[in-house]
């Protein structure tokens, strides 16, 4: 009985650290459908568990901005800013890159809520951790 708590516990152990995995999503096109497929795969793995951080750079840093809606997709009719939202609302770290607001005339008050300028040196060190698996859209 007790090999078998053991056991038990090794493996609860096992899929809570395979959980803990990280997904960092880089989103630099300008396309909707690319911002889109790169935003419900994060969705996806925030739902799944594990910790999603987005870095939003060049056109893709545009939805980022309150005053930029984008147009729904189909099939769910969400846009991709709706779907940028719906990750910062459920935990997921969102970051326009360093160089979009001093490089557009933009303030960082012009940002969504929940939306940060990002730190070179931080987002440099969250991608060297070995548990971050990265896509770029």
């Amino acid at each position: 009985m007790k090999h078998s708590l053991i056991g038990a516990a090794l493996l609860a152990a096992s899929l809570a650290s395979a959980q803990a995995e990280e997904l960092f999503v880089s989103l630099h096109s300008g396309s909707a459908m690319a911002q889109g497929a790169g935003l419900v795969l994060a969705m996806q793995a925030l739902q799944q568990k594990a910790g999603v951080r987005v870095l939003l750079c060049d056109a893709a840093a545009d939805l980022a901005l309150r005053s930029s809606p984008s147009a729904p997709l189909k099939p769910k009719g969400v846009s991709p800013q709706q779907m940028l939202q719906g990750l910062v609302k459920n935990g997921a770290r969102v970051e326009v890159c360093a160089l979009y607001l001093p490089n557009t005339g933009r303030a960082a008050d012009e940002l969504l809520a929940g939306v940060t300028p990002a730190q070179p040196a931080d987002v440099a060190a969250h991608l060297l951790k070995p548990d971050v698996k990265t896509l770029a859209f």
